[in-house]
């Protein structure tokens, strides 16, 4: 019984935080704002670099722009290799004959013995009333 108190106590405090926040994000979005002036920015000087002078690059002697042509290269012919041929195998037109297995017999069961007939009752007659 004593920790129900601190339980509703814990339990009232989270609940209204969370209304409180509700209601406050709903105030924002309700109220305006006032317009600010845009502040003026004074301008800055263009900051303009010095120029530099052009490296003069020393002139090279014109060559000739052909190419000295090139004779394709030939590969050597190798000599064919002579394969040996081997002798076919004989393969037998029959197959070897193998003797003939007997069949496994399966034992046999031994006969149930017959069902007793039992002797057909018959109903005794009752007499009937006149």
């Amino acid at each position: 019984m004593a920790y129900y108190n601190s339980f509703f106590l814990l339990l009232l405090i989270t609940l209204l935080s969370s209304n409180t926040i509700q209601t406050e994000a709903r105030h924002l979005l309700e109220t305006t704002l006032p317009e600010l002036p845009k502040p003026e920015i004074p301008t800055l000087p263009k900051f303009e670099l010095p120029t530099l002078p052009k490296p003069e690059l020393p002139k090279l002697a014109e060559a000739d722009h052909e190419l000295p042509s090139l004779t394709k290269p030939e590969l050597p012919e190798f000599p064919k290799l002579e394969i040996p041929e081997l002798p076919k195998p004989e393969v037998p037109n029959e197959l070897p004959k193998f003797p003939e297995l007997s069949k496994p017999e399966l034992p046999k069961l031994p006969e149930l013995p017959k069902i007793p007939e039992l002797p057909k009752l018959t109903f005794p007659e009752v007499p009937k009333s006149p």
